[in-house]
């Protein structure tokens, strides 16, 4: 079994899709964070396993589905239908096999996917990162596997969008292997409330430049 964990605000549109990608043999931890629509009953309705969240941050969702989490090899996903589950074996397969200790699924943007602010943003800190640590990374990509006991001992504090960083700066201190493979990135379903926004966007990239001072 693996165990997938999908951070939730607000995504009943896109859970029951979302869910059903997942290939057989992975467990859907949907982490409800704070939500006002039915995300959590949704959830619930398509056999995932529902966890509440009330600290609002998208590091706090994520902490909370990995605490939740029971598999040794746990994925993060975003749950709002812009990444298919069928990609997650590519990214579990090298952790899986022992050949790296954190994969990262760096996204390839369909027609409309990735407004040009969010690129934008997704290179600065790409850069900023090969300069600080030395990794050449594509893509902090919301898609990735890694063993879940490993993960909890990195130790992560931030609990907001910084955390997808910081689990990369600490894995790599820590000294993980981390690799990348590509996965397709679809429009996601709904409004976007982070990258699809410039001021959503300002606030990730906010978030995980602190994590890099």
């Amino acid at each position: 079994m693996i165990d997938v964990v999908l951070p939730v605000l607000n995504e009943a549109a896109a859970i029951p899709r979302v869910v059903r990608t997942l290939p057989s043999g992975y467990r859907a931890i949907v982490v409800d964070n704070g939500s006002t629509d039915a995300s959590a009953a949704v959830a619930r309705e398509v056999g995932a396993t529902v966890v509440t969240e009330p600290r609002r941050g998208f590091g706090s969702a994520c902490y909370a589905g990995l605490r939740a989490a029971t598999a040794d090899v746990v994925c993060f996903m975003d749950c709002d239908g812009s990444l298919d589950g069928a990609d997650l074996p590519s990214v579990v397969g090298p952790v899986a096999a022992g050949a790296a200790d954190l994969v990262l699924g760096a996204r390839i943007p369909s027609r409309g996917a990735s407004p040009i602010h969010a690129r934008i943003g997704n290179r600065v800190l790409a850069d900023q990162i090969r300069r600080r640590t030395g990794l050449h990374l594509r893509d902090l990509g919301p898609m990735r596997a890694a063993r879940r006991e490993p993960l909890l001992d990195l130790g992560i504090t931030d609990r907001r969008f910084g955390w997808p960083l910081e689990m990369v700066v600490l894995a790599h201190r820590a000294g993980w292997t981390i690799t990348e493979t590509d996965v397709p990135y679809l429009p996601r379903v709904g409004k976007s409330k982070v990258t699809g926004t410039v001021r959503g966007t300002a606030r990730t990239v906010r978030d995980m430049a602190a994590v890099l001072r």
